[in-house]
């Protein structure tokens, strides 16, 4: 299974504001410590926002900051609504052109896989994945 960078991104950013608690946090200082595209985090951002995992304030003072605790993200359910447009293979799409589609039996294995994928992650909230939050805050030199 591959994670789509926007996913990957979207769990870095909550696992940053997981790690500052209740102080709020800009797009550029998060880009800045992961040294990423901040034009890309302002699009991971504004989706957070709208699925509401984050709050966002604009002016003076504005930031990030996290809209529920860490225990109640679930990470594999994130992951799946976040890897929900890309398909693990072609024929798992609505347009696949693949010719054996309707009698291949690896699209059920896959199928599967893909399942148990998402299923094993459903038992991680970001608080378990920050919980060693002074190595990962040392790490990102907070």
């Amino acid at each position: 299974m591959h994670l789509a960078s926007f996913t990957d991104y979207s769990l870095r950013v909550l696992i940053y504001l997981g790690l500052k608690e209740n102080q709020r946090s800009t797009v550029a200082e998060i880009a800045d410590k992961y040294q990423i595209s901040k034009n890309h985090l302002v699009k991971i951002v504004h989706n957070l926002a709208t699925i509401n995992l984050i709050n966002s304030y604009k002016g003076k003072g504005g930031g990030i900051i996290l809209a529920i605790p860490p225990e109640k993200i679930n990470i594999g359910k994130l992951v799946k609504k976040l890897e929900k447009g890309s398909p693990l293979v072609e024929c798992f799409s609505d347009s696949s052109n693949c010719k054996i589609d309707s009698s291949c039996k690896l699209k059920r294995a896959l199928r599967l896989a893909e399942q148990q994928f998402y299923k094993s992650l459903e038992v991680y909230t970001l608080a378990d994945i920050i919980s060693n939050r002074y190595k990962l805050a040392s790490d990102l030199s907070l």
